[in-house]
């Protein structure tokens, strides 16, 4: 006779008591490593120290203009390689032959590190902005772009066979067949695409600029100021973070439509 065993996921603040015990057990056992010398201060920094770093950047004001530069280039990049991921994604699945001929270039042009088209970028646009926020385009197009593709790849052709069969125009194909089957591709590439996004920033302005939180962290690496290389990482984690549970709150509203994520898990026994 099967049996089902039911297992429930715990409920969302123990889920998130959880994910708060894992962070202050990682800053507990550096502050234990550290403290005893097992880990060396200089090279590893301490938590307290880091922390009182970050507190008094934001305390003192200092942090909150080099933050909003790399905020800027980060919010341009991502919106500039989405909506260009998005749409060339949507192009290419829908043109085979354009597909086919431009197959083995987007690969190519994929596979080139993108350090080495970073001082091309500042070479081209200076050493403003726009050369960080093309680096980070460079970052985030391919990724949306790839998971579009696949997303409207994998419709039904029995889905479009019966909408087609109703009399549907290509704009209804493209808005309730098309658009509903890339959606969760897109939000699954968008959660990625927003680290990369501030990674392309963050690169650039740490191989040449006047501003951002990486010509601070080059600036403090410059002088063997590990404390404030941490502090320049624990404040890019933050408002990555920030950045993805804002994506995540959209996409819950977007994609209200989908089931959601099965609770139980059923077993023989």
């Amino acid at each position: 006779m099967a049996l089902a065993r039911v297992k429930r996921l715990p409920s969302r603040p123990v889920i998130l008591l959880l994910q708060v015990a894992v962070l202050i057990g990682f800053f507990l056992l550096w502050h234990v490593l550290t403290a005893t010398k097992i880990l060396s201060p200089f090279f590893f920094g301490t938590p307290l120290a880091v922390l009182e770093r970050t507190w008094s950047d934001f305390a003192s004001g200092v942090i909150w203009y080099h933050l909003g530069i790399t905020l800027l280039e980060t919010a341009l990049a991502f919106a500039i390689g989405t909506i260009a991921g998005i749409a060339f994604g949507f192009w290419f699945a829908r043109a085979p032959l354009v597909s086919i001929v431009f197959d083995p270039y987007i690969k190519a042009v994929n596979a080139l590190p993108r350090v080495v088209l970073a001082p091309i970028f500042a070479l081209w646009l200076g050493l403003g902005i726009w050369s960080k926020v093309a680096l980070g385009v460079t970052l985030v197009f391919f990724i949306v772009f790839f998971n579009v593709y696949q997303g409207v790849k994998e419709v039904s052709p029995v889905v479009l066979a019966n909408a087609k069969m109703l009399g549907a125009s290509n704009r209804h194909l493209f808005r309730h067949v098309y658009l509903p089957s890339a959606l969760s591709w897109v939000f699954s590439s968008l959660h990625t695409a927003v680290g990369f996004a501030m990674v392309g920033a963050v690169v650039g302005e740490y191989l040449g600029s006047a501003a951002g939180l990486g010509y601070r962290i080059h600036q403090a690496e410059g002088v063997f100021d590990t404390v404030g290389v941490f502090s320049g990482m624990l404040v890019l984690t933050i408002f990555v973070v920030v950045i993805d549970a804002v994506v995540t709150v959209i996409e819950k509203r977007l994609l209200h439509w989908r089931p959601q994520e099965a609770q139980t898990t059923n077993a023989q026994g």
